[in-house]
C-alpha cells in the first residue's frame, strides 16, 4: 500500500499537493462569499467545495494519475464527483455542528474581536472538515475512480 510502494507514496504526495491547491481555492472562495457577500458558512462552504472539486479533478486527472485514461473524462469526472458528493455529506455536518462551539471558544479569548473570532472559527472548522474529507477522498478515488492503473 502507501507505505510499502514508492509509486503509491508519490501518488499520495501528488494527491496531497493537489488537495493543498484545492484547499487554497476552497478557503479563498469560502472567505470571499462569507466576508463580501455575508453568506452563511454552510452555503459558502458548499460553493467553495464545488470549485475545489473541479480544480482537484483537473489536476488529479492530468498530474497525479496521468496514466488513468481508460475511462472517458466525463465518466471519470462523474465518478470523482460521486466520491466528493459523499465527501460533502461528511463535510456539511462538520461545518454546521463544529463551527458554533469553535466560535464560542475563540470568542472567549479576550484579545480577539468578535469578527476575528468568527473568522478564525470558520477557517478552523473548514480546515478540520478538509482534513477528514481528504482521507476519505484519497482512498475511495484511488481504489474506485482511478482503479485502472497499477
Amino acid at each position: 500500500m502507501i507505505l510499502a510502494d514508492n509509486k503509491e507514496r508519490i501518488r499520495f504526495l501528488k494527491f496531497a499537493t493537489v488537495g493543498a491547491i484545492g484547499s487554497v481555492v476552497d478557503f479563498g472562495v469560502m472567505n470571499l462569499f462569507t466576508h463580501l457577500f455575508d453568506f452563511p458558512l454552510v452555503y459558502a462552504g458548499t460553493i467553495s467545495f464545488i470549485c475545489a472539486v473541479i480544480s482537484n479533478f483537473t489536476l488529479n486527472r492530468f498530474w497525479t494519475y496521468p496514466e488513468s485514461r481508460s475511462r472517458h473524462v466525463l465518466h471519470q469526472l462523474g465518478m470523482f464527483f460521486i466520491v466528493n458528493a459523499a465527501g460533502i455529506l461528511i463535510r456539511i455536518p462538520i461545518l454546521h455542528f463544529v463551527e458554533p462551539p469553535m466560535a464560542r471558544t475563540f470568542e472567549s479569548m479576550a484579545h480577539l474581536s468578535s469578527a476575528a473570532a468568527e473568522s478564525l472559527a470558520k477557517n478552523a472548522t473548514l480546515a478540520l472538515a478538509i482534513g477528514i474529507v481528504m482521507i476519505w477522498n484519497y482512498f475511495i478515488n484511488r481504489y474506485w475512480t482511478y482503479n485502472d492503473i497499477e
